[in-house]
C-alpha cells in the first residue's frame, strides 16, 4: 500500500474514504513475475496470449501447475509398526461438492512421507480454486479407503499454494482439532515446458545389504533447489537383485532440472525394507548434459558412492555402478496437453508467434497481508474528504511512465480502489484515466455500500469509449467496476473472478498494441535441440 498514494487524499475534509491498493507486475521470459507490495509479496501466474478483437471475451488466463506433497509427524495408527500413508487430492466444483483428482502412492511404515506422485492441474488467475488433501493410513493391498484410518486433512486454495511456492500447514481432524503434530507441505511448480526425459537404468554389483538375502534396490532422482534437494522421481523396487534393471520411465524436464541441462541432479540408491527404514547403498551427482554425452557411444556409468563407508573402509572403491542405458529428451504429446489447434493447448502458437514455451509469464495470487495492514492502519489515520480519484491515478501513472522508458514488457501496474461514495473530481478523473490508458496499468474499482455508483459505471466504459471532459478518447478500456452488493450473498470466489476477469486481456492487449515483448535473458544454458525420435 503506497503511503504517497494514500497521503494524496489525506489532506481534505471528510466525505468518504476509498481504500487503495497498488500492484506492480514485473515480467521476464525465464522467471515468474512478482507483484511488489509493501504489505506482502505475491505471485500470480498467467500466460500471455493474443488479444481478441474489441468486445471479445477476456483472455482466459490459465497455466499448468504441478503439485507435490510431503508430510511430517503423522499419527501412528498401527500397533506393531508405523502408519502406511496415502494422500487423496480433491478439488471443489461448487458449494460443498468435492471431486477426487487423484491419489499418491502408498508408502509403507513411514510417518514422514515424501510422495513421488505429482498432480498437474490448471491454475486460473481470476478464479478461487479450493483444494483438499486427505491423508489415510492404508492397511489393504488394494489401497481401498474403506477401513482406512484417517490421519488428517488440509483445505486451502490453489492461489495460496502458488503465491507461497511451498505451503506448510498443520493437518486437522474432522472436528478441526490438530492431528497430533502432523503437518503437510504442498509445493507448486509452474509447468511451462512439457519436455520429458526418458530413462532406462540398471545397476551392477550393488552392495548386499540384507543378511539372509540380496538387496532390494530402488532409485530416487532429485532436483537441486534453493532450499535443498527436491524429489523428482522414485523407481519401483527390484526384489533380491544386485544387478537390477528398472522399468523405463519418464521425468518432466522442468521437475528434474528446471529445463537447464547443466544443472546438477542427484541420484540415490537404497535397499528397500518393509520396516520403512531403507538402507542407503550409495549416491552420485551429475547433469543431463554429462549423461547425454556419456551415453553417445553405449551407456553412461556412474559409481555409486557411500561416503560414510568410504571414510571407514580403506581401499573402498564404490558400492556398485548405476548404468543409464538410455537418456533422451523428447516432447510429451499426450492428450493432457490439449489439441494444438486451440488456445488452451500448450502447443498452440497464436497469431503473434507465442506459445507457452516462448511467452512471458505474469504471476499473481492470493494477496496476503493486506487485511492485516488495513486493520493496523485504520485506528491510526484520520479520514478526510472529498473523495478524489485523480491524484492517486496520476500517482500510479507516474510509475507507468517510468516503466515505459525501459521499452520492454517488464512492468504492469494494477490499482485497486475500494470506495463507498460518489467521487467529487469526475472531470479530473476522466482525464487521468484517458492519459493512463496509454500506460501499462489497469484500474479495478469495487463499490461497497448502497451509494449511487452510476459514476463508476460510466468510468468502466463498457457502453462505449471513455472520453475526457474535452472529448479526448481513451486508447483502451482500463477500468473494471464491480458493485460488491451484487456478490455479498454469493460465494466469495465469484467476486474475485468478476474483479480479475478483464485484467489478463488488458495486460496482453497493451503490450501487443505497443509492440513490446518481455526482456530476454541469457539462454546459453538452455536444453539442446529436441530429439523426438
Amino acid at each position: 500500500m503506497e503511503t504517497n498514494a494514500l497521503g494524496t487524499a489525506h489532506n481534505r475534509r471528510r466525505y468518504s474514504s476509498p481504500t487503495i491498493l497498488l500492484l506492480q507486475l514485473q515480467t521476464s521470459r525465464q522467471t515468474p513475475a512478482k507483484i511488489s507490495l509493501r504489505t506482502s509479496v505475491c505471485d500470480f501466474q498467467a500466460v500471455m496470449a493474443a488479444s481478441g478483437p474489441p468486445g471479445s471475451r477476456p483472455t482466459e488466463c490459465v497455466t499448468k501447475v504441478a503439485l507435490s506433497i510431503s508430510c511430517k509427524n503423522l499419527l501412528d495408527m498401527d500397533a506393531f509398526s508405523k502408519s502406511d500413508p496415502l494422500c487423496v487430492f480433491f478439488m471443489n466444483s461448487s458449494g460443498s461438492q468435492w471431486w477426487e483428482v487423484g491419489r499418491t502412492e502408498k508408502i509403507m511404515n513411514c510417518l514422514n512421507p515424501t510422495f513421488s506422485k505429482t498432480f498437474v492441474i490448471d491454475y486460473y488467475f481470476e478464479m478461487v480454486q479450493k483444494l483438499k488433501f486427505v491423508v489415510y493410513d492404508i492397511d489393504s493391498d488394494s489401497c481401498n479407503l474403506e477401513g482406512a484410518d484417517f490421519l488428517g486433512e488440509l483445505e486451502c486454495t490453489l492461489g495460496q499454494v502458488v503465491s507461497s511456492g511451498k505451503l506448510t500447514r498443520p493437518l486437522l481432524m474432522k472436528d478441526k482439532r490438530p492431528a497430533g503434530k502432523g503437518t503437510i507441505t504442498i509445493c507448486a511448480e509452474e509447468r511451462t515446458d512439457n519436455r520429458v526425459v526418458e530413462f532406462e537404468c540398471a545397476g551392477r554389483q550393488l552392495d548386499k545389504k540384507d543378511f539372509f538375502g540380496k538387496s532390494d534396490p530402488f532409485l530416487e532422482f532429485y532436483k537441486q533447489t534453493e532450499t535443498g534437494w527436491q524429489l523428482a522421481h522414485r523407481t519401483e523396487v527390484v526384489k533380491y537383485n544386485l544387478n537390477p534393471v528398472w522399468r523405463p520411465f519418464r521425468i518432466p524436464l522442468q521437475s528434474l532440472c528446471g529445463g537447464d541441462v547443466e544443472k546438477s541432479i542427484k541420484i540415490d540408491c537404497y535397499d528397500y525394507n518393509n520396516s520403512g527404514s531403507h538402507d542407503f547403498i550409495g549416491s552420485f551427482q551429475t547433469t543431463l548434459s554429462q549423461i547425454q554425452q556419456s551415453s553417445l557411444t553405449y551407456a553412461a556409468e556412474f559409481e555409486c558412492i557411500n561416503s560414510k563407508k568410504k571414510q571407514k573402509k580403506k581401499g573402498y572403491k564404490n558400492s556398485g555402478v548405476i548404468v543409464i542405458k538410455h537418456c533422451k529428451i523428447a516432447i510429451d504429446f499426450t492428450g493432457s496437453n490439449g489439441d494444438p489447434r486451440f488456445p488452451q493447448s500448450l502447443h498452440y502458437i497464436n497469431p503473434h508467434g507465442y506459445n507457452e514455451y516462448l511467452s512471458a509469464i505474469w504471476a499473481v495470487g492470493s494477496i496476503e497481508g493486506v487485511v492485516t495492514a488495513y486493520q493496523q492502519c485504520l485506528p491510526k489515520v484520520k479520514l478526510y474528504g472529498p473523495t478524489n480519484f485523480s491524484p492517486v491515478i496520476n500517482h500510479v501513472a507516474h510509475f507507468g511512465r517510468q516503466a515505459m522508458q525501459q521499452e520492454t514488457a517488464s512492468q504492469y501496474f494494477v490499482l485497486l480502489i475500494i470506495t463507498d461514495g460518489v467521487i467529487t473530481d469526475m472531470d479530473e478523473t476522466r482525464r487521468a484515466i484517458v492519459n493512463a490508458s496509454r500506460l501499462p496499468m489497469s484500474i479495478i474499482i469495487v463499490g461497497v455500500g448502497a451509494a449511487d455508483f452510476s459514476a463508476m459505471e460510466f468510468l468502466d466504459g463498457d457502453d462505449g469509449i471513455l472520453r475526457s471532459a474535452t472529448g479526448e478518447a481513451a486508447m483502451r478500456d482500463i477500468v473494471q467496476f464491480v458493485p460488491f452488493r451484487q456478490f455479498q450473498n454469493g460465494p466469495q470466489e465469484m467476486l474475485a473472478q468478476s474483479v480479475l476477469a478483464e485484467v489478463p486481456g488488458q495486460v496482453v492487449s497493451f503490450f501487443n498494441t505497443m509492440k513490446l515483448t518481455p526482456p530476454h535473458t541469457d539462454l546459453s544454458t538452455s536444453a539442446p535441440p529436441i530429439d523426438v525420435s
